[in-house]
């Protein structure tokens, strides 16, 4: 009996490690060159579409509460690795839009999980009066015609945001 459950555990450890991996780190994200500025203040923004979390206000007390999705938590840090802000990634109560964070402009690193499950580092560049955003639920619409060489790709293959050196037009 402790023979198997010493097989049992040798067999878990790859299992847990797996979950303790290191974050993917995709290419750094940046505003889309076609967008203008969307303010004057000098302060750029981000939006991070993260996966999905389905939210209600049941409480597991087995009512009939509707149903929603709002997009999970995710952590900013800054090019030295600190933690910048850990956001709460909802507009509002019943939101399934997310957050609109204010940034200075630079360099950061954002930690979220995709629809896949895994959790990625995106770099992302911020510029002053510009949105930058992430897109890493799979609903982003790329317009028409976009060349593949423009936007980054989340390991699963779609488009998660525009690439961060691409001239702005």
């Amino acid at each position: 009996m402790k023979i198997n459950a010493m097989f049992y555990l040798l067999g878990a450890i790859p299992l847990l490690a797996s979950c303790a991996s290191q974050p993917i780190t995709l290419a750094p994200v940046g505003p889309n060159p076609l967008a203008g500025r969307t303010s004057a203040s000098g302060t750029g923004h981000l939006q991070v579409f993260s996966s999905l979390a389905e939210e209600s206000d049941d409480q597991n007390q087995g009512s009939t509460d509707p149903i929603w999705y709002q997009h999970t938590d995710y952590t900013i840090y800054d090019a030295r690795g600190k933690v910048v802000e850990h956001v709460e990634n909802i507009a509002g109560h019943y939101s399934t839009s997310p957050r609109l964070v204010s940034l200075q402009p630079g360099n950061y690193v954002v930690r979220a999980r995709t629809t896949e499950g895994p959790a990625v580092r995106i770099p992302v560049v911020i510029q002053p009066d510009r949105t930058t955003r992430v897109h890493l639920d799979e609903n982003w619409k790329l317009p028409p015609g976009t060349p593949k060489t423009e936007i980054v790709c989340a390991p699963g293959g779609y488009a998660v945001g525009w690439r961060a050196d691409l001239p702005s037009k």
